[in-house]
């Protein structure tokens, strides 16, 4: 079976929708759990909230980045339909901006002329989308692609807080989850810079201070409703 080869935007697609969704996951899932943990000593109540707000964050996360990858796919397929129609209709418009386009970069105008009439002799609908819109007909990001990769990592980051809670004695419990959720931030925080070869630090801090904030701020609320 051959397999199509990801663009470059579509691989930040996958990795986009799943850092999101690690991260809601991970967050949403501690803050649930150390609030409640704040408030109560009930571990049924805790664990009940923990898998609740776990499941909720991966379904809302994953329906959430269905809908929007789906309104951005529509957007550009609507785009592409109209410089279509323009194209067929009053192609000299579509020359025109596309040598517009490289004089604009210092091209000599006779050059960026010749330049729109070889393509436009060579997929033009192809080379004025990707030019005006920055759109590649025919790879538009994928739905379903954001969908399982939020879900996945919605899951795989709420678990860890939600482990901890379970498997922890008592007196452990808050400590282990504020641990546990750290580690899980800055595992989220190196993979997603690794992915994207983006610096690590910032985004390993990122992740571990909004981490910190929610926490602190859940936790110290649970305790004033308790």
């Amino acid at each position: 079976m051959k397999y199509k080869k990801l663009t470059l935007s579509e691989k930040l697609n996958i990795i986009r929708a799943g850092v999101l969704g690690a991260n809601d996951g991970i967050i949403g899932g501690a803050g649930v759990i150390l609030g409640v943990t704040g408030a109560t000593t009930n571990n049924t109540a805790v664990f009940v909230a923990g898998i609740a707000e776990m499941l909720a964050v991966a379904f809302s996360m994953a329906s959430g980045e269905f809908v929007s990858v789906s309104s951005q796919k529509d957007t550009e397929k609507v785009v592409v339909a109209k410089a279509e129609t323009l194209l067929d209709t009053q192609p000299t418009i579509v020359h025109d901006e596309i040598a517009t386009y490289y004089e604009k970069r210092g091209a000599d105008p006779k050059l960026a002329a010749r330049v729109a009439d070889d393509l436009m002799k060579k997929d033009a609908l192809k080379h004025y989308v990707q030019i005006k819109y920055g759109i590649v007909v025919g790879k538009y990001l994928s739905p379903s692609h954001a969908l399982v990769s939020s879900f996945i990592a919605s899951i795989s980051g709420g678990i860890w807080p939600l482990l901890s809670v379970i498997l922890l004695p008592d007196n452990l419990k808050v400590i282990g989850t504020v641990l546990a959720t750290l580690w899980a931030l800055f595992l989220t925080g190196w993979l997603s810079s690794r992915a994207g070869k983006a610096p690590i630090i910032p985004a390993i801090l990122r992740n571990i201070s909004t981490g910190l904030v929610t926490m602190t701020f859940t936790y110290w609320l649970g305790i004033l409703l308790k």
